[in-house]
């Protein structure tokens, strides 16, 4: 599939009407929030706010890198949101697979819900197919019950059709969500990109197969979040729109969605 027939088909799909109001599409996805912060200046009183704010907001979940999964996991007992961690060498995923599950299994032990990976980009780049899948297949097996997102890193793939391949490695060896993005990157989610997955996961849907989604890095204002929640509910359905099948990774965007939605 050519990009430009992507485009066109984005462009189709976002002249048609959807049944809600802004304000109504900003309050359900305020609730698909990962509420994110992945920085090496983060400290625990940034992640103890971040807490309190996905409490107050009723957002998913929070997402935070393995050191405070634990910290994480307390604040936020009770809530019903998710305790998020990328692990398993996040963000360039350049790490033997022992070092990967090790991390993992930490991260699991210290209370994370769900886990975040990266692809290896480099050998799924290099035609090494079956590394990229034995290792989310590994990763899953650790994580057994416990929700793993599987970051595809879509701008650095290349092609639609590399996008839909890495969606299909990623879903056929385990993948609970595909994931765009992890926002380190100068390409992040994509409309796009976040369509050629789209259509990968109604292909499985109609086969049975349920996988979630997730576009993350860069979307920050409502305007830019809009076309993501149409394209799901336009391709999928009603029944994803909610934080068990569609997520969106932001820090920024929580706070225009709120005040849109009052």
């Amino acid at each position: 599939m050519k990009i430009e027939e992507v485009q066109s088909r984005i462009a189709e799909l976002l002249k048609k009407d959807v049944p809600f109001s802004q304000k109504e599409m900003c309050a359900k996805m305020l609730s698909f929030i990962d509420l994110t912060t992945l920085d090496g200046m983060d400290t625990r009183k940034k992640v103890a706010d971040l807490c309190q704010k996905a409490k107050e907001y009723r957002t998913a979940a929070v997402c935070v890198y393995p050191f405070y999964a634990a910290q994480v996991k307390e604040a936020l007992q009770g809530s019903g949101i998710q305790t998020a961690c990328v692990a398993g060498g996040f963000p360039a995923s350049q790490l033997p697979l022992r070092t990967k599950l090790f991390e993992v299994e930490q991260t699991l032990a210290d209370g994370a819900d769900e886990i975040d990976m990266v692809i290896s980009q480099g050998a799924f780049l290099e035609g090494d197919y079956k590394r990229v899948g034995d290792e989310v297949k590994a990763i899953k097996e650790l994580c057994g019950m416990r929700r793993l997102k599987v970051i595809l890193e879509t701008g650095n793939l290349g092609t639609p059709d590399n996008i839909e391949k890495a969606s299909c490695i990623s879903i056929d060896n385990g993948a609970d969500f595909i994931k765009t993005s992890t926002g380190k990157t100068a390409v992040s989610a994509t409309l796009e990109a976040f369509y050629v997955m789209l259509d990968v996961v109604k292909r499985y849907a109609a086969q049975g197969h349920i996988v979630s989604v997730k576009p993350a890095g860069g979307i920050s204002t409502v305007e830019e979040a809009i076309p993501y929640f149409k394209l799901v509910y336009l391709m999928l359905g009603e029944e994803w729109l909610n934080n068990s099948r569609f997520r969106i990774g932001a820090s920024r965007l929580a706070e225009a969605l709120r005040t849109a939605s009052l």
